[in-house]
């Protein structure tokens, strides 16, 4: 496979290929402990004039020890390299992001200082993320998607199989991984069918912060 992310397709696929309707089931929100949903976080206005301002990042494909994903990402405050499984300092947080910021931190009741983190991630027509779990240097994730919806699954271990749960998650939404469902679920997203970006704000633990 030329230079592409080998372990996030093939987890991927075998997800696809391993799911029958029964293992999946929409859930609520506050269903898996530690899992926060709020639709309509921002507006249809302020969506568009943080797309609009995309254009000026250098977006580049994410990079997996020497294998290119097919979704395109950017990271400011710090940046998270695979390569020696540490944080390094990245580009200060654009301007145009920071009141985005401040209502993630509203949401997930932080100060927004704590969001040290940001990354910004293109997914084009057939990409997607494998099944994963945050890095464990971080702690809080808040994901706030724009321009269209998406399948957002999740699993854990029970017994010898998995657990199931899936959420659509809608445009100008965000939703909090946090606790629980940051320590025992993975999860993942199918392919985009049209144009997604995600902008996810992340805390550090304390001995990174």
């Amino acid at each position: 496979m030329p230079r592409r992310d080998r372990q996030e397709g093939e987890a991927l696929s075998f997800a696809i290929g391993n799911l029958r309707p029964t293992q999946l089931s929409l859930f609520e929100p506050r269903a898996i402990e530690g899992f926060e949903y709020q639709p309509d976080l921002i507006s249809r206005e302020q969506e568009g004039a943080l797309v609009a301002r995309f254009s000026e990042l250098d977006f580049k494909n994410f990079e997996f020890r020497g294998y290119l994903g097919n979704r395109r990402v950017v990271s400011f405050g710090f940046r998270y390299d695979f390569t020696d499984s540490a944080v390094h300092a990245a580009p200060e947080i654009p301007p145009f992001l920071l009141p985005l910021r401040q209502q993630a931190a509203e949401f997930a009741r932080l100060d927004a200082s704590a969001l040290k983190h940001v990354l910004v991630t293109e997914y084009q027509p057939g990409a997607g993320i494998g099944w994963h779990r945050d890095r464990p240097v971080f702690q809080d994730v808040i994901g706030i998607s724009l321009l269209s919806s998406c399948r957002f699954r999740l699993r854990r271990r029970k017994g010898e199989g998995w657990q199931r749960e899936a959420l659509l998650l809608e445009p100008r939404s965000a939703y909090l991984l946090r606790g629980l469902v940051r320590e025992e679920w993975e999860h993942s997203i199918p392919s985009a069918d049209s144009l997604r970006y995600s902008i996810t704000f992340r805390s550090l633990k304390p001995a990174e912060a």
